[in-house]
């Protein structure tokens, strides 16, 4: 049995349980995460789009502190530890925000966006969508940093969009629980509810980070094993364990100066903001027509988990039947111009057909491109860096600059706005923003063949390691 799914999934039998492993990992989080992120977007547009806006620039600041602290943290800590610190941060920020909403409830407050509305419930409301703004991509760049970390370039080409396939399944389990849920209930409690259970899958995930560290390092050891390359093999093993246990070290700075200074690490951000760009303009397209078609704060709960479980539909489609193949054919840096590409088609068919129904299939293309086919392609571009820039300047890209980019949707649409432009002006002006983001992503592949050649030609020749944990 091992060995059929094996060859089905193009994934060496020592690796299958590894691969498993990292799906169940990656389910936790994203099954978390995708019971409050429909709470989130719900208490955002609760009192209109002029707030929302002025919420997107709170959250970059937000953004960089919270990056700031991370790489204190990394710094003087292993992988084994910050990792489980930073879950457990969310978990216990979740139980705070949770236990303010039923002590608010109980003394006769209300949701946020109705007559009943509190003080108390409105800026819990306007502080839990900055924090889970900012934490949502910490969350995952955290996950994918570990990924690249255990496992080296030729290995994710195989394997991350297979492990991709466990964090779909985890948004389309929890978005649909969400959907379902909100609409059985118009309660006081139903946020703080979903909050508590985001924060046990985020417990889970813990557990499975730690099992999953162990056995990499295991798998590491094995290759003491095997004939011929005993010493090579001890070489690895003993790195390989010294990496997890050690520090970082440097400071937290040397993230931000790893970002600035480096042309590799530099273009990568570049290819984040100009996305990020784009879902910004994407999102509050989306946002506006969930506020004009709904009435209570559990429709546009339902609403918008409607909207993420046909993403996850298309994504998961993309990750099974085209994602492994397309990275395998055509290489990184081609793979990385498809998003481009279906941006600005997306936005010249809204100009033409500016509907509920064009809206949904966009924007379910688009996240379906963003996380089945670029995000794997994307995260391989991190394979070739040092750990310390893997945990430090990885979240600045991200996180930080990701959210700059939301900043400056979110001022671009508001611009839109105040012109009165229609989406075919949005539509032309992509164009030329398309053509530039396309070039930058064929230059990332380039760049990246010719670090991992240079990483290759200090490596021993004795084997093929099975991780690089």
């Amino acid at each position: 049995m091992a060995d059929t799914v094996s060859r089905i999934l193009n994934i060496k039998k020592a690796e299958l349980p590894l691969a498993l492993l990292s799906v169940v990992y990656f389910f936790c989080v994203l099954c978390g995460y995708y019971f409050l992120r429909p709470v989130r977007e719900a208490m955002g547009v609760s009192r209109g789009m002029d707030d929302l806006r002025w919420l997107f620039v709170g959250t970059s600041f937000v953004s960089l502190a919270l990056v700031l602290a991370f790489g204190g943290v990394v710094a003087r800590t292993n992988r084994r530890r910050f990792i489980p610190i930073a879950y457990l941060f969310v978990i216990t920020c979740l139980i705070v925000f949770a236990g303010m909403l039923i002590v608010d409830g109980a003394s006769g407050g209300g949701l946020i966006g109705t007559d009943a509305e509190t003080p108390v419930a409105r800026y819990v409301g306007y502080t839990f969508f900055v924090w889970l703004s900012a934490i949502n991509l910490f969350i995952t760049s955290v996950f994918w940093a570990f990924m690249v970390d255990i496992f080296d370039m030729r290995q994710g080409k195989r394997m991350f969009a297979f492990i991709g396939i466990g964090g779909t399944l985890g948004a389309l389990v929890g978005g649909w629980a969400t959907a379902v849920i909100s609409g059985m209930t118009e309660s006081v409690y139903l946020p703080a509810g979903l909050m508590l259970t985001g924060a046990a899958f985020f417990g889970v995930a813990i557990v499975v980070m730690l099992k999953l560290d162990r056995l990499a390092l295991g798998s590491a050891h094995s290759r003491l094993t095997l004939a011929g390359v005993a010493a090579a093999g001890r070489a690895e093993a003993e790195g390989a364990e010294a990496r997890a246990h050690e520090e970082i070290g440097g400071t937290f700075l040397d993230g931000a100066k790893a970002v600035a200074t480096s042309p590799y690490l530099l273009g990568i951000g570049v290819y984040i903001v100009l996305m990020a760009i784009s879902n910004t303009i994407i999102y509050f397209t989306q946002a506006n027509i969930i506020l004009d078609s709904t009435d209570t704060f559990s429709q546009r709960v339902g609403g918008f988990a409607q909207f993420d479980a046909l993403a996850q539909v298309a994504t998961l489609f993309a990750q099974v039947f085209i994602t492994t193949q397309v990275i395998k054919r055509i290489g990184v840096g081609w793979t990385l111009t498809i998003l481009p590409i279906v941006t600005m088609a997306g936005f010249a068919a809204l100009s033409v057909w500016t509907t509920f129904g064009v809206m949904a299939v966009f924007q379910a293309l688009h996240r379906a491109t963003r996380y089945a086919v670029s995000r794997p392609a994307r995260e391989t571009l991190f394979s070739v860096v040092s750990p310390s820039d893997k945990y430090k300047a990885k979240p600045v890209v991200d996180v930080f600059l990701y959210r700059g980019g939301d900043v400056a949707g979110a001022g671009v649409d508001g611009m839109f706005a105040a012109m009165g432009l229609t989406l075919a002006w949005v539509a032309a002006a992509t164009v030329p923003v398309a053509g530039v983001w396309a070039m930058l992503c064929l230059a990332l592949g380039r760049a990246q063949q010719v670090r991992d050649a240079e990483i290759q030609a200090l490596q021993p020749s004795e084997g093929e390691p099975s991780t690089v944990a």
